[in-house]
């Protein structure tokens, strides 16, 4: 499996046997200001459990979404989309406030939180589902996302080329509701797992002890 499946299944066996609700009416592709003072923004990073965190500590963000986008099957559930079988992505969905904090800044964070190089794969998981995408919502979006890409490119840190793909948005499937704020609600969980999984050693390999990156601590 791509995933460190005894871990993520015996999750998702317990929400389920809770009762916990399936995937939720996907949003529409999201227009980039949703309001005069709200935004969205979107992201693959693999595991998006790990994706919450460092948007939720940013000043001006005001929620983050788990969810699947970037395929073609409508209301999938985690075990399609982990099973490779629709094309999605794991992925988060921000809401934020553009007069405080700015889509470079998202930007900056992003990179940051993922292997930039990996192609198909983020850290322990492996597979499309687990891709890294910028999925921009309008053409201001797609020229600084690429912007981005490109000075990251020339920077010359990596040798390796940038895998992560640009991609316009498409609908957006909340993920399922045991999925949401996962590192809040299971905190021992969610620490064993980004534990298990290499991710922190692996981002401190890329782009040094970097606070954009740091874990944040629990409530």
């Amino acid at each position: 499996m791509a995933r460190i499946v005894l871990l993520r299944f015996m999750a998702f066996a317990l929400a389920m046997a809770a009762g916990a609700a399936l995937a939720q009416t996907p949003t529409p592709p999201p227009k980039s200001m949703a309001g005069p003072r709200v935004a969205l923004a979107t992201f693959a990073g693999g595991c998006f459990w790990c994706m919450e965190p460092p948007f939720d500590k940013l000043d001006g963000v005001i929620s983050t979404i788990s969810g699947y986008t970037g395929g073609t099957t409508q209301r999938p559930t985690y075990e399609q989309v982990s099973a490779g079988r629709t094309g999605h992505a794991e992925a988060v969905q921000v809401t934020y406030d553009p007069s405080k904090v700015s889509y470079e800044k998202l930007l900056d964070v992003f990179w940051h939180n993922i292997d930039p190089l990996a192609v198909n794969q983020q850290f322990c998981d492996r597979g499309t589902q687990y891709r890294s995408a910028i999925f921009y919502t309008d053409d201001a979006q797609r020229r600084v996302a690429e912007a981005s890409k490109v000075a990251l490119e020339a920077s010359g840190r990596f040798a390796a080329p940038i895998a992560t793909a640009i991609e316009r948005a498409g609908p957006f499937y909340p993920a399922e509701d045991y999925h949401q704020d996962y590192y809040q609600k299971n905190p021992v969980r969610y620490h064993y797992y980004r534990a298990v999984c290499g991710r922190d050693r692996r981002l401190e390999a890329l782009w040094g002890a970097a606070p954009a990156h740091a874990p944040v601590a629990d409530d």
